[in-house]
């Protein structure tokens, strides 16, 4: 239906009518702030988009994720309503974009080179600073106080996220059946709160190592604070520069930055980093397509245009494979799927609650990068498109014997 005769409208009439009749989407799409055009029956949308110049209008023609979020993102769109209500509709928009476009497998080879992506320890490090130095003082306001930004663990699924970090923390530790005065290597050690857990509740001696300044600046002064600089050393470090062996290591949220094509000789090092009778915890995002694929309708391509730059997810096969190739021998596989979607929403909620202060932090187009993000990847870990698992594992070729014969110490809390 069209409630208004500037030119753009009538260019865009017939798209719009054909997505009214297939879709009905409670949206109304505006051009230079008119009445615009609706693409569905309602009495109020529950979200607008403000076309602003050509590339806006563009983009919804040719509706993708990737090109809707550059959109939004680089200013030629703007957007009302709430972040989930935004996604949905963008959702919706893509999958009827998508069934006039080419089919899934030429995009994905169209859009991946997977061998392309060299991960020097110079390129890592770029892409690393890229993402988590924005300013400790912006991830402070939407994390919880210790600052973890890795899938929580809901116990109950009622818990505060401080509460389920702290959970998911002692979750790694206890399936890691890290004693005291054990060494741990914590690779990807964020701002520190793992590490800290570990030296304080379980008695360990730690290394944290990030490529992150900002992470390694704040963590150090929280070892120092908390008075543990005798057992815990925070160190601006690649993981393949560093020396063992370690009786435990665990690596939260860094395999993603690794690279397809790097993963077994990732695991290999893990591998040669454990002591003989050491075991070490892998928790990372996996991919739900099978062949290693981005999340679909140009969500991926988005994510690695604005967010993580190289970054790259395997599906959980690829893991067991890599790992395996790696010289480990996995013992337990956990999914943590519905536990990321909630931890997101947890982290989307209290980024849209504080939103003034944040576009108070950084630019418009930082702001619109992370709104989009957070409640993106909620969106794919609801619906199945992404995952996480938790892979533990130790040394391959070791006698049956030395294996636990079940997994009770995981949830009875000995350890």
């Amino acid at each position: 239906m069209r409630l208004s005769t500037t030119p753009l409208d009538a260019a865009l009439s017939p798209w719009a009518e054909r997505l009214r009749q297939r879709l009905n989407l409670p949206l109304l799409v505006r051009w230079s702030g008119g009445s615009g055009l609706r693409l569905g029956d309602f009495e109020q949308p529950r979200v607008v988009v403000d076309v602003r110049d050509a590339a806006g209008a563009a983009a919804l023609l040719s509706p993708s994720l990737d090109h809707l979020g550059r959109a939004y993102v680089e200013g030629h769109i703007d957007v009302s309503g709430t972040a989930h209500d935004i996604m949905d509709m963008a959702h919706r928009l893509a999958v009827a974009g998508s069934a006039e476009g080419p089919p899934g497998w030429v995009q994905r080879i169209a859009h991946r080179v997977a061998d392309a992506v060299s991960h020097t320890r110079a390129e890592d490090r770029a892409a690393i600073q890229y993402h988590y130095d924005v300013s400790n003082a912006f991830y402070a306001e939407w994390l919880d106080p210790a600052m973890v930004y890795s899938c929580a663990y809901f116990e109950q699924g009622n818990e505060t996220l401080a509460a389920a970090q702290q959970q998911k923390i002692d979750h790694i530790l206890t399936k890691l059946r890290l004693q005291p005065g054990q060494t741990l290597l914590d690779i990807g050690c964020g701002w520190g709160a793992l590490v800290l857990r570990a030296a304080e509740a379980f008695g360990a001696r730690c290394v944290g190592i990030t490529l992150s300044q900002n992470q390694f600046e704040l963590a150090t002064e929280r070892v120092r604070a908390a008075g543990l600089g005798d057992r815990i050393d925070i160190r601006l470090q690649d993981y393949r520069d560093v020396r063992g062996p370690f009786d435990r290591i665990s690596s939260v949220g860094m395999f993603e930055h690794v690279g397809l094509k790097n993963l077994a000789s990732y695991f290999r090092i893990v591998r040669n980093l454990l002591a003989p009778d050491g075991w070490a915890l892998n928790h990372g995002i996996t991919s739900s397509d099978a062949h290693n694929g981005e999340t679909r309708y140009g969500g991926g391509q988005f994510i690695g245009r604005y967010v993580f730059p190289q970054g790259e997810l395997p599906h959980i096969g690829t893991v067991m494979t890599a790992l395996q190739e790696g010289g480990l021998e996995p013992f337990d596989a956990e999914s943590l799927r519905r536990h990321y979607a909630r931890t997101l929403q947890c982290w989307s909620e209290a980024f849209e609650a504080k939103t003034e202060r944040l576009k108070a932090l950084v630019p418009e187009k930082t702001w619109r990068i992370w709104r989009m993000y957070l409640v993106g990847c909620q969106w794919a870990f609801e619906h199945d498109e992404l995952s996480l698992f938790q892979v533990l594992c130790r040394r391959a070729g070791q006698p049956a014997a030395t294996l636990p014969w079940s997994r009770r110490w995981v949830y009875g809390g000995a350890r």
